[in-house]
């Protein structure tokens, strides 16, 4: 059995689609969650989902060594980043090379790297007059949304589209494809 980590910021939405997916799952469970704000409603979302969080401060992110303790006790296979805003240090991205991947809401390399996360990579999505969007799974590299591209769906965008109504049909693909494209990954570990 693997075991994955989901690091996430926000809503965790995305955390919880993948943490119901792996719950009855012969291939692998999610282990921890962790965020770097303690207010984010991704706490309740795991507890629901009786996954532990854990919550680190900027200083224990940049030095990077207790959150490879972490990560080491859970025994981690993969890392997850859903809706994670912080780039991740060198020493989790060497410690954990091509076993951490993203996902970004746009079809990369359009609209990615630094700055372009949820509403803002929508309005710059409609403000391009791009007909596509979709999504983007990635590995992570130390180049922001630069590594390798894993998988990818499109949706289109209406012409009467609001970044909001955007993030709409975004969220179903994420949700659709996303848990399935990290149990596939898992089998390849």
């Amino acid at each position: 059995m693997k075991h994955i980590a989901i690091f996430a910021s926000g809503t965790g939405s995305n955390a919880l689609a993948i943490a119901q997916h792996f719950a009855d799952s012969p291939v692998a469970t999610v282990k921890i969650a962790l965020s770097n704000r303690a207010n984010a409603a991704v706490h309740d979302k795991m507890k629901l989902a009786g996954v532990p969080t854990v919550t680190f401060s900027r200083e224990q992110w940049t030095q990077g060594d207790e959150i490879l303790n972490v990560l080491r006790a859970y025994d981690i296979d993969l890392i997850v980043l859903a809706g994670f805003l912080s780039i991740i240090p060198e020493s989790i991205i060497n410690a954990y090379e091509r076993r951490i991947i993203n996902i970004h809401p746009s079809l990369l390399p359009r609209h990615g790297g630094p700055g372009m996360w949820g509403h803002h990579v929508h309005q710059a999505v409609i403000d391009a007059g791009d007909t596509q969007s979709g999504i983007s799974i990635h590995y992570v590299t130390t180049e922001v949304d630069g590594g390798e591209i894993i998988f990818q769906a499109s949706c289109p965008v209406m012409p009467d589209d609001t970044p909001d109504t955007l993030a709409e049909r975004i969220h179903d693909l994420e949700h659709t494809h996303f848990p399935a494209v990290i149990e596939e990954l898992l089998n390849t570990l």
